[in-house]
């Protein structure tokens, strides 16, 4: 029997996270350690102290997806095989967003812990995001990701692999599935405007009226910013991603997986051996 770790980022009464554990449940012994609410973004953030509550799936934990897998690998008393991440309210590629993403940031957590881990996230091919996740059907999604994990543990994938990054279309039936690489597209727009040209009370930010606020637009697609939706033009910009890419999957309507190691590799370079080597007879 596997024992495995559920947790999201879009909290604990997530459609996603619920979807998923159905489709565990035919792999092995489920426990659910996921935040209390929605953590989306967060990356690996970690707390010092939160708290648990008792959930009839396992535990609420008030804090971020990181804190609930440092705490249900150290924390419970038993040992697990596996942590899968999600099923995430919308996709997460692009290496700039895993970075970010609070789905992925739990599996990397998880795999620094030396536990393997599975991050699945859910698209849409017109809407792109699953918002709100009510209207969305997960099934498709789980159903690939639980047949993924089960084919990656008998095969003993996670002997060489930390982390399977997952996005699968939730519009599709039986999509076809493509190893991929996180593509490394991503710009960022600085706006600057005063308080009075701007609508104060949706600021996230506390502002005064002569302050100069700074705007910082992310450009995850070339045709769009922030978290517009690309699939409206997604044709445009097919050619920019080559296949094997994770955007090129997902703009193809493809679940894209993607295998992660979690330990940062050093870069070696002979001039930077070169530097340190006459710094050091200076």
């Amino acid at each position: 029997m596997t024992d495995i770790l559920l947790t999201n980022d879009d909290g604990i009464d997530g459609d996603g996270l619920a979807a998923l554990r159905e489709e565990l449940l035919d792999i092995g012994d489920v426990t659910v350690v996921a935040p209390a609410d929605n953590q989306s973004g967060v990356g690996r953030k970690r707390s010092r102290y939160t708290t648990r509550e008792s959930h009839e799936w396992g535990y609420a934990i008030a804090g971020t997806p990181a804190d609930c897998v440092a705490y249900g690998l150290r924390g419970l008393d038993r040992e697990f095989d596996l942590v899968v991440s999600g099923c995430n309210h919308g996709p997460n590629m692009g290496s700039y967003v895993l970075g970010r993403s609070g789905t992925v940031g739990a599996a990397v957590e998880a795999a620094y812990l030396g536990t393997p881990a599975v991050a699945v996230s859910a698209y849409h091919n017109v809407e792109f995001f699953t918002h709100p996740a009510a209207e969305f059907d997960f099934s498709e999604p789980t159903r690939v990701a639980g047949e993924l994990t089960r084919a990656a543990l008998d095969a003993d994938v996670f002997e060489a692999v930390d982390i399977l990054n997952v996005n699968a279309p939730c519009d599709a039936t039986d999509p076809r599935l493509r190893v991929t690489h996180p593509h490394d597209d991503f710009d960022v727009r600085v706006e600057h405007r005063s308080v009075e040209e701007s609508e104060v009370e949706d600021l996230p930010v506390d502002v005064e009226a002569d302050d100069e606020l700074v705007a910082l637009n992310d450009k995850f697609w070339p045709h769009v910013e922030n978290w517009e939706n690309p699939m409206t033009e997604a044709d445009s910009v097919r050619d920019r991603y080559p296949v094997g890419s994770d955007r090129r999957a997902v703009v193809d309507g493809e679940v894209s997986v993607s295998p992660l190691t979690a330990p940062h590799e050093a870069a070696h370079h002979e001039k930077l051996d070169a530097i340190v080597e006459q710094l050091n007879l200076s």
